[in-house]
């Protein structure tokens, strides 16, 4: 089995790319689908972060609206809810792959838009960096409900300078460039893989 990091800043495509691979017939751990179930009504996380965070629940669910200003610009805030989230990702992630192994699953993907920040680099037979030019990406972000200059802003404080990301990943997709070039360049990426490993 090859595990397949993948990995993009906010508006850079990775949502896209990995729709993408999953087609190709990829085994996707979304780290992002795993917070909203671990958050989500009797997710596993609820009660931990009301314990952190009073009245950022309701319904047996994290309202986002209730915990954002709680944790938005506060870096010791985003630790602490750091520290209940990521074990708790990890844990669905090592059963994925466990499940991906023992179902003879050729590629699995980590999807992980902090990968390298995190070091879940480290679990990976290779990575792959989906990216775009900055002027992009923020037109991209910027169309989002809710989305502004200070939380992109915020956003960017916290992830690797892009430079850094690109010169740690082993494969780098372009995603200005439209849909059908990222799709080529997937497909190239997995018929490689596959060779060399």
């Amino acid at each position: 089995m090859i595990v397949i990091g993948l990995t993009g800043s906010i508006g850079m495509g990775k949502s896209t790319a990995s729709a993408m691979l999953k087609r190709l017939g990829c085994a996707i751990h979304d780290a992002d689908a795993a917070v909203h179930r671990l958050t989500g009504v009797g997710g596993d996380a609820v009660a931990a972060i009301e314990a952190a965070f009073p009245g950022s629940t309701e319904n047996g669910a994290v309202n986002r609206s209730a915990l954002g200003p709680q944790v938005f610009g506060d870096a010791a805030a985003l630790k602490r809810l750091e520290n209940i989230l990521h074990p708790l990702v990890s844990r669905e992630r090592d059963k994925f792959l466990k499940h991906c192994a023992l179902h003879h699953q050729r590629f699995a993907v980590l999807d992980v838009p902090l990968l390298f920040e995190t070091g879940g680099d480290a679990r990976c037979d290779f990575t792959i960096l989906v990216t775009a030019p900055k002027f992009i990406q923020a037109q991209r972000v910027l169309a989002r409900p809710g989305m502004t200059q200070d939380k992109l802003r915020d956003i960017r404080k916290r992830q690797m300078p892009e430079a850094e990301k690109r010169r740690r990943a082993d494969v780098i997709i372009w995603t200005s460039l439209g849909r059908r070039p990222v799709l080529r360049q997937l497909q190239n990426t997995l018929t490689l893989a596959d060779q060399s490993l």
